[in-house]
C-alpha cells in the first residue's frame, strides 16, 4: 500500500492523464482480486468504507427503489450484526416496510422450514450473515438461497466474517447481493465492498451522491492505497494455504476451549459446535460473575469482548446471546474469544492462566463480600 501513500498518487477517477491511469488500473485490479474471492466479475463489486455501509446500501438502496413495489415485507435472522438491524429499523419506521425477525435455535442457525413458512410473493428481500460475528455460527447459505429463490425475493449476504472462516469462491452463485469488510480478512481498516449482480444494479438507490463514480451507484474519490489494500488481503485469503490455516486455527480454538473447561470453574461454550463456527471464535461463558468485571481485570494483558466490538458504548446484553435462548445473567456473563492465524500455543496456555488467575482472584473478592 505504501507506495499509493506517496508515489502513484493520482486520482483514479481522472481519466486525462497516466497519474490517473495507473491509480485507475490499481483499483481495477484490487476488485479483480475480491472479486475472484466471491465467484464474481469486476463490475459487481463496489467500494464502501466497509461492511457497515455496504449492508446500509444493499438493504436501503434496493428499498428506496422498491418503494412502491407490491413487495413491503424484508425477513432479517435475529442474530444480525447491528448494522443490519439498525437499517431494518430504518426501513419500517421511514419506508414503512414490514420488517420480521427469523428465529434462531440454540447454536444460531436459521431453519430452511422456518424461513419457508415465512416466504411469501410479498418478500422484498431476506438478509442472512454468512457467519455471526458473536458466536461464529456458520449458516447453510447455499441451501438457505434455494428457498429464497422459491419466491422470486432478493438474498443479501453479510459475509463480512466469511473469509477466514470458509470458502466463499462460489458465493455469488447462492446470493444477489454480499457485504465484505477488508479489515475482518486482515486488509487495512476503512474499506469494504459489496457485491451486486450485475442485473440488480439498476434496482439499487445510491446512498451518496455526486461525481457519479463506480458506476454511479457510490460516488466519490476511491482510496486508491485501502482498495489495494484489500485486494490483496482477497488475494492471500483466496490462496491455497488457507484451507489449511483454517484447520490449525480451529484445533488451537478447541485447544482454548477445552483447556477453558479443565478449569475448576463453571464454564459453558454458547454457540454451535466446533465444526459449525468460525474456526477462531470462542464465546464463552463464566457462570456465576460478570463478564465487564473479567475483561477490566484482563487489562492490559488480553483483549476480549463482550459483544459485537461494533456496539460502542452500548452496554447491554447481547441480542445474539438472547435470541440463542440466553437468559440476560447468562449473556453478561459471556466473553466473545477471538483467534487468529498468528495465535500461537503459548498465546492460548499464558491466555488460560491468566484467566484461572482472574477468575480466582474475582472468586475470592466475591467470597470475602459475602462473609
Amino acid at each position: 500500500m505504501a507506495s499509493y501513500f506517496s508515489e502513484t498518487f493520482g486520482n483514479p477517477h481522472s481519466v486525462d492523464h497516466c497519474f490517473g491511469w495507473r491509480a485507475a488500473r490499481a483499483v481495477d485490479d484490487a476488485a479483480a482480486n475480491i472479486a475472484a474471492l466471491v465467484g464474481a466479475d469486476v463490475d459487481e463489486i463496489f467500494f464502501t468504507s466497509g461492511a457497515t455501509e455496504a449492508n446500509n446500501l444493499a438493504l436501503l438502496g434496493l428499498a428506496r427503489r422498491a418503494s412502491k413495489d407490491k413487495r413491503r415485507r424484508i425477513l432479517v435472522s435475529a442474530i444480525e450484526h447491528k448494522s443490519v438491524l439498525g437499517v431494518s429499523q430504518v426501513l419500517h419506521e421511514q419506508l414503512g416496510f414490514q420488517v420480521e425477525a427469523l428465529p434462531v435455535d440454540a447454536s444460531g442457525f436459521v431453519a430452511k422450514t422456518a424461513l419457508a413458512e415465512m416466504l411469501s410473493d410479498d418478500v422484498l428481500a431476506v438478509s442472512i450473515m454468512a457467519v455471526n460475528n458473536e458466536i461464529g455460527t456458520i449458516q447453510d447459505i447455499v441451501g438457505l438461497s434455494e428457498v429464497v429463490k422459491t419466491t422470486d425475493a432478493l438474498f443479501h449476504c453479510d459475509a463480512a466474517q466469511a473469509p477466514c472462516a470458509i470458502d466463499l469462491r462460489h458465493a455469488s452463485r447462492a446470493v444477489d447481493l454480499l457485504s465484505l469488510s477488508s479489515h475482518k480478512m486482515y486488509g487495512p481498516q476503512g474499506i469494504g465492498a459489496l457485491f451486486i449482480r450485475r442485473d440488480l444494479q439498476d434496482r439499487i438507490e445510491p446512498l451518496v451522491y455526486g461525481g457519479g463514480q463506480q458506476r454511479s451507484l457510490r460516488s466519490g474519490t476511491v482510496p486508491v492505497a485501502l482498495c489495494v489494500g484489500m485486494g490483496t488481503a482477497a488475494t492471500l485469503i483466496n490462496s491455497s494455504e488457507t484451507a489449511e490455516k483454517r484447520v490449525m486455527l480451529g484445533q488451537r480454538r478447541d485447544a482454548f476451549v477445552r483447556k477453558l473447561m479443565d478449569l475448576p470453574w463453571p464454564i459453558v461454550l454458547n454457540g454451535p459446535k466446533s465444526m459449525q463456527r468460525h474456526p477462531g471464535n470462542a464465546n464463552v461463558r463464566f457462570d456465576g460473575f460478570d463478564a465487564h468485571n473479567i475483561l477490566n481485570a484482563l487489562q492490559p494483558r488480553l483483549a476480549a469482548s463482550t459483544g459485537s466490538a461494533c456496539t460502542s458504548g452500548i452496554l447491554e446484553p447481547s441480542h445474539v446471546l438472547r435470541a440463542i435462548g440466553l437468559s440476560a445473567p447468562d449473556a453478561e456473563a459471556s466473553i466473545r474469544f477471538s483467534l487468529g492465524w498468528e495465535t500461537s500455543d503459548q498465546d492460548i496456555d499464558e491466555a488460560v492462566g491468566l484467566i484461572n488467575e482472574i477468575l480466582y482472584r474475582l472468586g475470592r473478592a466475591d467470597l470475602v463480600q459475602s462473609a
